[in-house]
């Protein structure tokens, strides 16, 4: 009888415990025999998925043959998906198009829908030699990323077919984690109107309240740059949570901009003390690297390598940003410290960064909190 009546006690601890509330995709990956006539590297075949991205695109070569394939994912505990995992969509990815998958969580409380789609990167035959990648941040967002909190702004550019591509990435995120109930406009990257030419974007320097000072990050300096953003990162480790660049199969010449700054008026070093003497720097900069090691494995550049890492080929720095009520602009050549392989970069093995701050050691939580950057039609020239 005491036997049974623990085995009923526990059996009633276990359906007493909570289903889980989480609807998300952490990974999507695809299963082929011969991989790389489709992608350009084994690592392409799995996308690791933020928490705030709802648009899963793997990118294949020109002219890939994407019928009979199935994308699997990787779901948070509990939850379930429709369509199903390994589901084939010859009419959706054949031809081009996005397929919406709906995430459940395993309470069956909430729900989030994603979109996987399959893109052609790389130059197409008949392309220009020489041309200009331009950067005019008119295309943004307010999205929440699945959080019941404030949503957050978020910038993309537009494919030729006319699709978003979702190449930018801040560090609004991490913000939110501190600052959730603040207002979308008060985060420290957001849309301006004081621009060159449409909409700018202005990066602010920041405090990030209590909980920020508790943690030894007490600002979150504005930030735009190409790559992603990893959240789950933003506390254990700020430097990793910043995952820098997208494959790029073009020889970068000359990164070309506008600008203008306003410092904050106090510098502080991560324990929130006045550095006395020290004015804020903003700080804008471009580097291309290989995006492979020699083994094959993936390589992203972070927070605390993104200038120095050895596989870093061409770095353009507009160099020290200071004070500037007007409108700047700009025009850096890139340093080559060795010379681009072109069958290399013609299969994507390297990838470009761009990087804007609004404090230059904001990644070290240094700066001054209302240190303003504001950027505006930054543009790539490129030779083939």
């Amino acid at each position: 009888m005491i036997g049974a009546g623990l085995c009923s006690t526990l059996t009633s601890c276990f359906k007493d415990e909570p289903l889980n509330a989480e609807c998300d995709i952490e990974q999507a990956y695809v299963h082929l025999d011969d991989p790389l006539k489709t992608f350009y590297a084994l690592s392409d075949t799995l996308i690791n998925v933020q928490s705030d991205e709802n648009n899963i695109v793997f990118k294949v070569r020109p002219g890939a043959d994407l019928t009979g394939i199935a994308p699997q994912f990787v779901l948070t505990e509990g939850a379930t998906i429709s369509p199903a995992s390994g589901t084939v969509h010859d009419l959706g990815f054949s031809g081009g198009q996005a397929v919406t998958y709906t995430v459940t969580s395993e309470d069956r409380q909430w729900h989030r829908t994603y979109t996987v789609s399959f893109k052609a990167t790389g130059s197409q035959p008949g392309d220009e030699d020489t041309g200009t990648d331009t950067y005019s941040f008119e295309n943004y967002r307010l999205a929440d990323g699945g959080s019941k909190s404030t949503p957050i702004y978020q910038w993309f550019e537009l494919n030729a077919d006319g699709t978003e591509n979702d190449i930018w990435a801040t560090g609004n995120p991490g913000f939110r984690l501190s600052m959730g109930s603040a207002p979308s406009e008060n985060y420290p990257t957001v849309p301006s109107d004081d621009a060159v030419k449409g909409k700018a974007v202005k990066l602010e320097t920041m405090s990030t309240g209590a909980f920020g000072s508790l943690v030894k990050m007490p600002i979150a300096a504005g930030n735009l740059f190409i790559g992603k953003f990893d959240v789950t990162n933003a506390l254990k480790d700020a430097m990793a949570a910043t995952q820098f660049g997208t494959p790029y199969d073009r020889k970068p010449i000359t990164l070309k901009g506008y600008y203008k700054y306003l410092p904050g008026d106090k510098y502080q070093d991560r324990d929130g003390n006045e550095v006395a003497g020290t004015t804020d720097r903003g700080d804008i900069y471009a580097v291309l690297y290989r995006n492979h090691d020699d083994r094959g494995n993936a390589i992203m550049l972070h927070g605390d390598d993104v200038k120095t890492n050895a596989n870093i080929v061409a770095l353009a720095e507009v160099g020290e940003i200071s004070r500037t009520d007007d409108w700047t602009e700009f025009s850096v050549d890139f340093k080559y410290s060795s010379e681009i392989d072109p069958q290399l970069l013609a299969e994507q093995g390297y990838s470009l960064a761009i990087v804007c701050t609004s404090s230059v050691e904001g990644a070290s939580f240094r700066g001054a909190v209302g240190s303003k950057l504001f950027v505006d039609e930054l543009s790539i020239i490129w030779e083939k």
